[in-house]
């Protein structure tokens, strides 16, 4: 297993360490006048993004866009399909008291892929990595329009978040404001970011880890818990794993019939079935969500995080191995 791999088994188990730590030592907000968490995480969001435009390598997402039949499909399976198949159980729960619960699951499924485990399992698989840059650089940036406006249509305006102007505000100025600069300031820094990419990658995890301790810090001094049955964590573990296979096979089924080379089916399906934490977590602060249901929104996302990364790396490696062997 990779030194990627080891990386990505601690940041899971620094993800539980820090639900821990918010249950045994939560945070409250009186702990603001010493330590200004909230604004930390916020200054850390802007900084995510803005590193994310000088991270993004125009130069390989302008070379791979004659592959159109891939990122299309690619695409449509990280904002059409997934969603879709959370969509089609509103019927049943939009009046009833499993609606909170539905809405997390599509919170989850309107999210972007993520970028670097996409490129790196792609990699390990032999597939075409230059369509996994490419794919995994656009869907985010498709992802800040998507998921905001997905999102706008079932939830509902709350007190804490205030109107509908604020929280685009709140998008302009953490998300997309930060990574047009950093697409600006790509040229100049990206000697820099190159050199530092393992330190940039760390901070990323860094913001994660905090917003989750603050999440949960919520959750637990205000007893949100209590109220939550162990059936909801049963259905939501369930529900996302249940996705994760459906849109997996679903990308593998058209990509054979469209007749993609090996290469581009592993890409399409590995790309096309990954959800981002990173955004996952930032967006739940922007969104407007209400403090006491953050941490059943994310909650699927790591649950499908913490999946997608175990799965795919053994399978990653499986197929690595197979093709090895192939040619022996």
């Amino acid at each position: 297993m990779t030194t990627i791999f080891n990386k990505q088994n601690i940041f899971l188990l620094l993800l539980i360490v820090m639900v821990l730590i918010a249950k045994l030592f939560p945070f409250h907000e009186s702990y603001n006048q010493y330590v200004n968490l909230s604004g930390f995480i916020d200054w850390g969001i802007a900084g995510i993004f803005l590193l994310y435009g000088l991270k993004l390598n125009l130069k390989e997402v302008v070379k791979d866009v004659s592959n159109w039949k891939l990122h299309l499909l690619i695409q449509s399976g990280t904002f059409l399909i997934f969603p879709l198949l959370v969509f089609i159980f509103y019927p049943l729960v939009k009046d009833s008291e499993y609606y909170s619960i539905w809405l997390s699951v599509f919170f989850l499924a309107s999210l972007p892929s993520t970028v670097s485990s996409s490129v790196v399992m792609v990699s390990i698989a032999k597939g075409n990595v230059t369509s996994a840059i490419f794919n995994a650089s656009i869907s985010g940036l498709i992802g800040i329009i998507i998921t905001p406006l997905f999102m706008s249509f079932f939830l509902k305006p709350n007190a804490e978040a205030g109107n509908q102007g604020e929280i685009i505000q709140q998008l302009l100025i953490k998300v997309l404001l930060p990574i047009i600069l950093g697409v600006v300031l790509n040229p100049f820094f990206k000697k820099w970011v190159t050199k530092y990419s393992n330190v940039i990658a760390e901070f990323d995890r860094l913001i994660i880890l905090l917003i989750v301790y603050e999440s949960f810090s919520t959750a637990f001094v205000e007893n949100i818990f209590v109220s939550v049955p162990s059936i909801v964590f049963l259905v939501l573990a369930f529900s996302v794993v249940f996705l994760f296979f459906s849109v997996y096979h679903i990308l593998q089924f058209i990509s054979t019939k469209l007749k993609f080379k090996p290469k581009d089916i592993i890409t399409t399906t590995f790309c096309g079935s990954k959800k981002s934490l990173v955004h996952g977590s930032l967006f739940l602060l922007v969104l407007g969500i209400p403090d006491n249901h953050k941490v059943l929104f994310l909650l699927p996302v790591m649950i499908y995080h913490s999946f997608q990364l175990f799965y795919v790396s053994w399978l990653a490696n499986k197929i690595a191995k197979k093709n090895i062997d192939a040619r022996v």
